[in-house]
């Protein structure tokens, strides 16, 4: 209904209510709209999730969609007050989503970690506001604090600069390129599966003698399934018994991955764009150190990841390198319709790797990198929808991530950052590397190399495993078919815009 009802404002003139905090133009509701985007794929992958747990679908559905609406509100604000309030409204729905499952210590440090940066980050963010009230002359809204700097004659004052430092370091949190991005890994990791260590631990018991000889303990039945290989049937149980898979919160992980990143991009270019004004050149300086630091670090540190969620917390952080480019190119040469399309293809991309991700981890219980080889044997639909978000991620033809990035780095090459772009490039090709690592993993056949998780492997019977499944399509499909029809795109993009 929230989609319908931003489709029928589309293209209507720009529109600024409560009392000028809030503004509706066709670039806010671009942004609006990717954001239910999110929403909407995200839901459904939660649904086995909340029915394995047995948790709350209330209080769960309640965080999300309030999360939503304020990432939506956080696009449209017009002026620093309600950009705060609809910030925090995000965060704390975040920090409640992160810590969902009480139960998981890993995931209790992680949220703990989540909401301590988060909150030093938004009082740098209030610092860095208050900095700009003052120097305007106690101007809140974005386009009267540009007049408010005409008027004092405060647009190229140390007091501005000082501004512009605490404002790039708050809104970076959300965006998490480097040096920003260390709650990025554990909170990915943090909200984990515990079905795997639990049944690690129980594993274990078929090696231990002593427990073995205790032919009167209960942990025998699970020795005895082990040894007369009933272990299939044991893995099967227990994985699809709700009580005993207690966490799979891998779809708060696809939530969080691109809504804060869509949310705090719509935010940050406006806020760049309008109060920053007559500072670009040191706010494109800022962001050019940004990107580099992402891309570079990014794509790197996730060649060495052995979990699968840590090396798309470290790919995420290369990827907003990418649309950093485009918040630095700015309207003139493309670049807000550029970094809206690749956004548009990496909500696609993320999401179907993380839908793949849920799927194999409800069957199995892990996220080892890994545990992945031999996928294909067992699984060729999932093996293939995998691969094609991973490959399409990479930014290998003829896939959407290809055209999305191409496009981008045409846009950053037109308007002369040549540097940026080349790195962009080189760190484009790092990462085509793990992604095929992966793949090759995939396609493996050779059984030494199968690990006892695919052996074991068994589709879900669960109704709501049709829902993953289908966000998993609609992912992969959007993942493929738009790059070949790349230009109606941009151009949509372009007309809406501009």
């Amino acid at each position: 209904m929230s989609i319908t009802a931003l489709l029928f404002r589309w293209r209507e003139e720009p529109m600024i209510s409560f009392s000028g905090n809030f503004q509706t133009n066709n670039f806010n509701e671009i942004f609006q709209f990717l954001i239910l985007l999110c929403s909407t794929l995200c839901i459904p992958l939660s649904v086995e999730y909340i029915e394995c747990t047995e948790m709350a679908i209330t209080e769960f559905l309640l965080f999300i969609l309030t999360a939503t609406l304020g990432g939506m509100f956080l696009c449209g604000a017009n002026d620093l007050i309600t950009i705060f309030v609809t910030l925090e409204c995000f965060s704390l729905c975040s920090y409640l989503l992160s810590g969902y499952t009480k139960k998981d210590v890993r995931s209790n440090e992680a949220t703990t970690k989540y909401l301590l940066m988060g909150g030093a980050s938004s009082s740098i963010l209030v610092h860095g506001f208050s900095w700009l009230y003052g120097s305007s002359g106690g101007e809140i809204e974005l386009q009267e604090i540009v007049n408010g700097l005409i008027n004092t004659q405060m647009y190229n004052s140390p007091g501005i600069l000082i501004a512009l430092i605490f404002i790039t370091v708050g809104i970076g949190f959300k965006l998490s390129p480097a040096p920003s991005h260390q709650w990025t890994p554990d909170v990915y990791e943090g909200v984990r599966f515990m079905l795997h260590s639990w049944f690690s631990s129980f594993r274990d018991y078929e090696y231990n003698r002593s427990i073995r000889q205790q032919k009167d303990h209960p942990k025998m039945i699970i020795s005895w399934l082990l040894r007369t290989n009933q272990i299939r049937w044991f893995y099967f149980l227990f994985l699809m018994n709700p009580l005993f898979d207690s966490d799979s919160p891998t779809p708060v992980v696809a939530f969080l991955s691109v809504t804060s990143k869509v949310a705090a991009s719509a935010s940050a270019t406006r806020i760049f764009d309008i109060p920053f004004y007559f500072s670009s050149n040191e706010w494109h300086l800022l962001l050019e150190i940004l990107a580099i630091l992402s891309m570079i670090l990014g794509n790197l540190i996730a060649i060495t990841q052995t979990s699968m969620k840590r090396m798309l917390a470290y790919s995420s952080i290369g990827q907003i390198g990418y649309v950093i480019i485009g918040i630095i190119v700015g309207d003139s040469n493309g670049g807000y319709a550029s970094m809206i399309t690749y956004m548009l293809f990496y909500i696609s991309m993320n999401l179907g790797t993380f839908a793949c991700i849920v799927s194999f981890g409800l069957r199995t219980g892990t996220d080892n990198i890994r545990d992945y080889a031999g996928l294909y044997t067992k699984d060729p639909f999932l093996a293939l929808s995998l691969a094609l978000c991973l490959l399409s991620l990479g930014g290998l033809p003829p896939l959407a991530g290809f055209f999305g990035k191409l496009h981008l780095f045409w846009c950053g090459w037109q308007a002369g950052l040549y540097f940026l772009v080349s790195i962009g490039l080189l760190t484009s090709v790092v990462s085509i590397y793990y992604y095929l690592k992966i793949i090759k993993l995939l396609m493996t056949g050779r059984n030494q190399e199968i690990t006892p998780h695919v052996r074991n492997y068994r589709r879900s019977p669960l109704r709501s495993n049709n829902s993953i499944e289908l966000s998993m399509i609609v992912c992969v499909i959007a993942s493929t078919i738009p790059g070949i029809s790349m230009n109606p795109i941009i151009e949509i993009a372009q007309d809406t815009l501009f």
